[in-house]
This record gives C-alpha cells, structure tokens and sequence, in this order.
C-alpha cells in the first residue's frame, strides 16, 4: 500500500462560521495505480488533495484530523524541514490552470530546472536533463521550447511543461487536479493519454481530480464519489460506471453529455432526489 488515507476530516474556520469542508473519509492507492476522485465544485476534491502535502492553511484558519501514511509514514506528523522532501519529490501536483503554476518572467527551462535543483543534490548538466522531460511529454524542438516564456506557448504546450516540472523528481504519486479543464476536447483527450503513457513508464500512482465523468472511464483503476465532504460511492471504475450505487453517482453519469445525442436540454443534477435518498438511508 503506498498511500492510505484514514478518517480525514477538513474544517475551515472564520470570525463568522465554520464549514466543515470533508466529513470523515477514507481511501488507499497503490503504486502504479489510478483513483479518480469524483465530484462537483465544493465537495472536497481539492482540500483533500492538498492535505496531503500540508498546503492548506494552518490552524485556526484550517483544521485537519485524521491520517494519511505514505509508506507506512504519517504524513500529518512529518515537521515542515521533513515535509519539504515529501512536496513535489513524492507527491507532485499539476493543477488545472497551466498559467497560474508558471512564471511568466522566467522561461519553462528555468522554472524545470528550479524544481530539479531544489530537490537534487547533484545539479550538474541541468539543461540536458531539462530538455529531455520536455521530449518526455511530447514537446517538440524541445531545445528551442527550453528558452521559451510561458506566453509563447499554447494552453497545451504549457500543461505539457506543468507535467514536465511535477516529474522533475520522478514522484510515487502525481495528483493531476482537473489537469484538462482549460483546454479544449482535442488537446483534453492528448493530455489524458500523456499521464497514461507516463503512468504506465514511470510505474508512478496517480490521482486525477475531477468532475467529469467522461474522461474518467479507461483511465483510473478506482473510483471516489464525494459530494458534500462524504465519499458517497466508492469502487472499480468499470462497475461504478455500469451500475452506480448512490443517486449522486447516478446523476452525474446521466449529465455526460454524448456524441449524437438528441436532447433539447441536457440532464441536471437532481438534488431533491438525492436528499430523499439520503433522509430514506439514514
């Protein structure tokens, strides 16, 4: 078991109210594995994701209990000098806006190779190593692209560098948190069989953040359903796909949109539906 996550809680506190972002949940992932962790905007995705790392806010803002054990090691107890060699070396991120992780004063080769110095002891003949991750990714005219600023590249290109830089350090785990979101179907389906290829040569784990079913299917091994900081289904991709459990899961599968479909208007979440379910099980 590479990663085991255990009864985590999530609470974000102000002057006026506290919000009780992820209720109690648990999860594990192999290495070399996929889970795909479902859901709409606000029910936990992210937050959880981040714990893992410490990169949420500290307490009062931010509370977290419960554990999360990387190799057997209590991530949650590691001191920050501890956790610096966790961040970005086991656990890398690529998140779902490539211009927001990118600096636009420095070119994508400087940037590289800050991750691989930050991380390394030995920097020696940092440019080659940095234009081979560009041909990793799929980056053509990988030695010209090494000058490059951000703004000279496509929203595809700069993902493709976003990856290249969270697999500086070769991690055991890359959460990909809505990795296509900002790019169009083509480049969406491009950057989908990248983290595949990668996955399956770096025999890495991956997380995938995400609210679209659709591009789930083919790529995670598992599936987590949250809605509202619960994990409402939990199980195989193929058989949470065919046949969903929860009214949520149900929902969110009828509202992929697909290719010939004959609809006035799409399918909507109904969450009337769901609370009766709810209110029913309980």
């Amino acid at each position: 078991m590479l990663l085991e996550v255990k009864d985590l809680k999530i609470r974000f506190n102000s002057r006026h109210s506290k919000v009780q972002a992820v209720k109690g949940i648990s999860f594990s992932l192999d290495r070399g594995k996929t889970l795909a962790i479902v859901g709409e905007s606000g029910s936990g995705k992210s937050v959880t994701s981040m714990s893992l790392s410490r990169l949420l806010p500290p307490p009062p803002k931010c509370e977290v209990e419960g554990a999360a054990y990387l190799d057997g090691v209590d991530l949650f107890g590691l001191s920050e000098r501890e956790l610096r060699k966790v961040r970005g070396k086991r656990i890398a991120y690529v998140f779902q806006e490539p211009s927001t992780s990118l600096n636009p004063y420095f070119t994508v080769g400087a940037q590289i190779e800050e991750a691989l110095k930050f991380h390394r002891d030995d920097v020696s003949d940092l440019k080659a190593e940095t234009v081979e991750l560009l041909k990793k990714v799929g980056i053509r005219d990988a030695e010209k692209r090494y000058g490059d600023y951000p703004h000279q590249m496509s929203g595809g290109m700069k993902q493709r560098v976003v990856i290249a830089m969270a697999l500086a350090c070769q991690p055991d785990i890359l959460v990909a948190d809505e990795p296509t979101t900002a790019l169009d179907v083509t480049i969406e389906a491009q950057i989908m069989e990248l983290l595949q290829e990668l996955r399956e040569r770096e025999g890495m784990a991956i997380i995938l953040i995400t609210h679209n079913f659709g591009i789930v299917d083919g790529f995670a091994d598992e599936v987590a359903v949250m809605y509202r900081g619960n994990i409402v289904e939990h199980g195989e991709t193929e058989k949470v796909l065919s046949a969903p459990q929860h009214e949520y899961t149900k929902a969110l599968i009828r509202c992929i949109p697909l290719l010939g479909m004959k609809r006035e208007r799409l399918p909507v979440v109904d969450y009337a539906a769901i609370a009766e379910e709810e209110e029913a099980a309980s």
